[in-house]
């Protein structure tokens, strides 16, 4: 399958105020190194960007009866409409040429028969770390970014504030003769709780909320059965806050399939530079997802059957904080 350069759906909507982009400049700039935490200082910037944002277009928005939304700490509690989203830009965010840890490209080209999907399970520095340490030379190349959104090409910024659709996740692209689809699936889901809504742990507001996005039709039905599961093995063991709040969507959904932006280059592989943060806020529940063979689509088992066992799990699985007490470099195993 074709595994392109993604990017995000433009905005349809109009300018962003003049204020808006003043405040953005003028209140915080995060550095490469030594930052606030996304859920704290870090999205200060992002807050005022929405505070302004929002009293500029009151006037306008409570003509058609619709209230300014609340502002949370590190963005917004609901999700925006198109035409309410910040304007973004045309150009990308210039990053690196090569991975930080596995030197392989950031943005292909990718070897023949690589596969690719989107996930988003909360801060994106300790999302990307978990799945770049997977065993097996599998993992050919992770990036950060923005997906699900209306703005293209955001900025940090502009994703804390909740003004443009946007949640902070991974790309991953993988040899799926070496590593599993599955077992990717299975770090995202124990990564996290995925009953949270728009937030996870520390970090709230929509640019944190649980998604998985596909590019064909087996991921869509995986994804949507691997839900299902996982949500049942919340429920038995009595873990999380209810019903799974994770989004499943087509790249598909977005003009020309580009459902994800990349994010500055200070935060791609972040947890792995020098001088970086350990943060952290994702809350696994440390409940295993079932076995592959009691929920996944019997005709999909044999081509999706997962390469690491339990064992594996069992020793590595996601942990509280197993991110940023690990190696930067993949696990060895076995």
């Amino acid at each position: 399958m074709a595994t392109n350069s993604l990017a995000f759906l433009v905005a349809r909507g109009g300018a962003a105020s003049s204020a808006a982009v003043a405040s953005r400049h003028s209140v915080a700039k995060a550095p490469a190194r030594g930052f606030a935490a996304p859920g704290a200082g870090a999205c200060f910037a992002g807050v005022a960007v929405a505070a302004v944002h929002a009293r500029s277009r009151r006037t306008v928005r409570g003509s058609r009866g619709i209230q300014s939304s609340r502002v949370a700490m590190g963005g917004m509690l609901r999700m925006i409409a198109e035409d309410e989203a910040l304007p973004g830009r045309a150009s990308e965010m210039p990053i690196a040429e090569k991975h930080f840890v596995l030197g392989t490209p950031m943005k292909g080209p990718w070897p023949e028969g690589s596969d690719m999907f989107v996930f988003a399970n909360g801060c994106f520095w300790g999302s990307e770390k978990g799945v770049w340490r997977l065993p097996g030379g599998g993992i050919i190349s992770t990036a950060v970014g923005y997906a699900a959104g209306f703005t293209p090409n955001p900025n940090y910024q502009e994703a804390c504030s909740g003004l443009t659709g946007s949640t902070e996740a991974v790309q991953v692209v993988f040899d799926p003769e070496k590593v599993g689809l599955i077992d990717i699936l299975r770090w995202f889901w124990q990564a996290h709780d995925p009953t949270q809504g728009m937030g996870q742990g520390n970090d709230r507001g929509t640019q944190y909320r649980s998604g998985l996005y596909y590019f064909n039709d087996e991921q869509k039905e995986i994804f949507e059965a691997s839900k299902a599961a996982y949500e049942s093995a919340l429920e038995s063991a009595g873990r999380g806050r209810g019903q799974v709040t994770t989004e499943i969507i087509s790249a598909n959904a977005f003009p020309d399939g580009k459902v994800f932006f990349y994010a500055e280059d200070y935060h791609q592989q972040y947890l792995a530079k020098p001088g970086a943060r350990p943060y952290c806020s994702a809350q696994p529940q440390v409940v295993d997802l079932p076995a592959f063979e009691s929920w996944c689509p019997q005709h999909l088992q044999e081509k999706y059957k997962p390469k690491l066992g339990e064992d594996f799990w069992k020793e590595h699985g996601p942990k509280p904080h197993c991110v940023i007490m690990s190696p930067n470099e993949p696990i060895v195993w076995p």
